[in-house]
């Protein structure tokens, strides 16, 4: 079986989108649209901007939503996916693949949520930082050692086995990676993100984007979408958006998310959108299956 995967902050490059927009009258329509959408140029950005501009939480959301879901759509009758996920924000552009929501809508609540989450994370000092070579246990049960009111540090992003992100208050996540070192972490790498993404510190954001996500329609998608909260297969329109919102302040659990995928049946990954990310996290995840970009 055939999933689409769809990759989340952090894939941006400066150029992205510049191509699909210059050779298919669909991807240069849409671009378009989503300039209007927005109120300000995103393309400029994206075809011609630096790579700081780039990292612009107002930017940097829509334009990776825009570069995955656009990619996506220019394929064609190429793209005919049994399944689909992506990873964080990602999961916005695998439910506008699957047509429960609307691109209009999609790329709407994204903005929303960069805008929001931006606000969270100018309300606390947080941050986060990849965990190498510790079992996933031994990293939740230390950041539970050394969490309190206050002062929190969570797992955020279980991607391949041996490498989990965590997320948190700046000292917390600091303490925690002296003591995940301490018990036998091969690295613990701070990430440079201002923010302490899919941990409790984005509550503020999630109450934010409830209301938008109240009031946009979602419809049965064409296909089970994974998804981030409980590395499930759904359907159901009101289970989908339940889960969407509660994904600012939940782990995004990809590693458990691909091995349902795998274990519902799929054999084929294509991640469509920028970068490489999620193939080299699917190759660590599982050997029985092929990951590939658009043009593999």
């Amino acid at each position: 079986m055939k999933a689409f995967v769809f990759p989340g902050q952090g894939a941006q490059f400066p150029g992205m989108g510049k191509d699909l927009y210059d050779s298919n009258p669909l991807a240069k329509e849409l671009f378009d649209k989503a300039n209007e959408i927005l109120g300000y140029r995103i393309t400029d950005i994206m075809f011609e901007g630096t790579a700081e501009e780039l990292k612009q939480t107002k930017v940097t959301q829509p334009a990776v939503f825009l570069h995955s879901v656009i990619s996506a759509l220019c394929m064609g009758d190429a793209f005919k996916p049994e399944m689909v996920a992506g990873h964080s924000l990602g999961e916005f552009s695998a439910l506008v693949a699957a047509e429960c929501l609307s691109f209009e809508d999609g790329l709407k609540l994204v903005y929303k949520r960069a805008m929001a989450m931006q606000k969270a994370c100018e309300l606390a000092p947080s941050t986060m930082a990849a965990i190498i070579g510790l079992e996933d246990e031994k990293v939740e049960e230390v950041c539970a050692s050394i969490s309190k009111e206050g002062n929190v540090v969570v797992p955020a992003n279980y991607n391949n086995p041996g490498q989990l992100v965590i997320s948190g208050n700046i000292d917390a996540v600091n303490a925690a990676c002296e003591a995940l070192k301490e018990a036998g972490a091969k690295r613990a790498l701070p990430l440079p993100v201002g923010g302490a993404f899919h941990s409790p510190l984005m509550m503020p954001a999630q109450d934010e984007l409830a209301a938008a996500i109240e009031q946009t329609e979602f419809h049965t998608p064409k296909c089970p979408v994974y998804q981030n909260v409980d590395a499930k297969g759904h359907t159901d329109a009101a289970e989908i958006k339940a889960n969407l919102l509660k994904q600012l302040t939940s782990p995004v659990k990809w590693t458990y998310e691909v091995q349902a995928m795998i274990a519902d049946g799929a054999t084929d990954f294509t991640e469509c959108g920028p970068g490489k990310a999620l193939q080299g996290m699917i190759a660590k995840i599982s050997r029985d299956v092929t990951a590939h970009g658009i043009e593999g």
